[in-house]
């Protein structure tokens, strides 16, 4: 996918007493998403949204809406627009270096969005310094600025000719991993399960490209709009079999290429084992029949 042409924000990095002028470029993009308007269903006309007054039922003009912070049953603090533009920290457009972190320093669930930095004409060389010196010394770097009326922490990492630069969720937040996995029960795997696993998980290893991952919901979703604009229905998904704690062993090993043996065969081997089973407990007694009959 191109990189917008338009940067969503420029201003300066500076790391020590270097400073380079940047330029920040959307990474990712929804605008290839399929995209839904909400239409009435007896007209086939597009819906307009209005905003309206809760108890009166009657619309609120625009230049009539405020924001508002609710401290009791429909009780609130009323903030005009030039209030609320008050509290937006003040800002130099400066990108600073707060430390230098081994780059896997951050938790994944910190990370929050990802954008392209790239220099300006004037500042190559001082930002060329800076990706080289990170990349020689395997080191992401902590950052700091007022992006999108916000003070934001971001982590820069070297990439191809340019950086990376992540914007990081606040501590506040990112839920406690304790709090969501509590339910969790603790439960000991071992023995052939954990050997079976293992086996299972270096025959699937590989490299990540995300060339090879298709979004099946909007495959699904083109497939679907298709099907409705010819006048056909798609056949309906069966779900998914979950497997079961009794059946965990042997989707396992169907899973390591252990086949399970036919049914035939588990009868036949059995017949035999029962056949050599009673051969040997005839041989033993035929010596104490012998005896007996001298």
């Amino acid at each position: 996918m191109a990189v917008s042409a338009r940067a969503q924000w420029k201003g300066y990095l500076r790391f020590g007493e270097v400073t380079a002028p940047v330029a920040l470029y959307t990474a990712t993009s929804t605008s290839d998403r399929i995209a839904f308007h909400t239409v009435n269903r007896e007209t086939g006309n597009r819906v307009r949204r209005e905003f309206i007054d809760s108890v009166s039922g009657k619309p609120v003009e625009k230049e009539d809406q405020v924001k508002g912070y609710e401290i009791g049953d429909e009780r609130y603090v009323v903030l005009e627009p030039e209030e609320v533009a008050s509290a937006v920290p003040e800002s130099d457009k400066t990108l600073r270096v707060q430390a230098f972190i081994p780059c896997d320093d951050v938790e994944k669930v910190y990370f929050d969005k990802p954008y392209y930095l790239t220099p300006d004409k004037m500042g190559t060389d001082a930002f060329a310094l800076l990706r080289e010196g990170m990349r020689k010394k395997k080191v992401a770097a902590i950052a700091q600025t007022v992006l999108f009326r916000r003070m934001r922490t971001v982590l820069l990492r070297p990439h191809d000719k340019g950086l990376i630069a992540t914007t990081l969720n606040f501590d506040y937040e990112v839920r406690s991993a304790k709090e969501a996995f509590k339910e969790i029960p603790d439960i000991k795997i071992e023995g052939e399960m954990l050997d079976l696993a293992k086996h299972i998980i270096g025959m699937k290893k590989g490299t990540f490209s995300a060339e090879e991952f298709d979004d099946r919901y909007e495959a699904a979703l083109a497939d679907l709009i298709k099907a409705k604009l010819e006048g056909k229905s798609l056949p309906k998904r069966a779900p998914p079999k979950v497997s079961k704690a009794n059946d965990l062993l042997e989707a396992l090993r169907q899973s390591a290429g252990m086949k399970k043996p036919p049914a035939a065969s588990k009868k036949r081997a059995g017949k035999e084992s029962a056949a050599k089973t009673k051969t040997k407990t005839a041989a033993k007694s035929a010596p104490a029949q012998r005896r007996r009959a001298s």
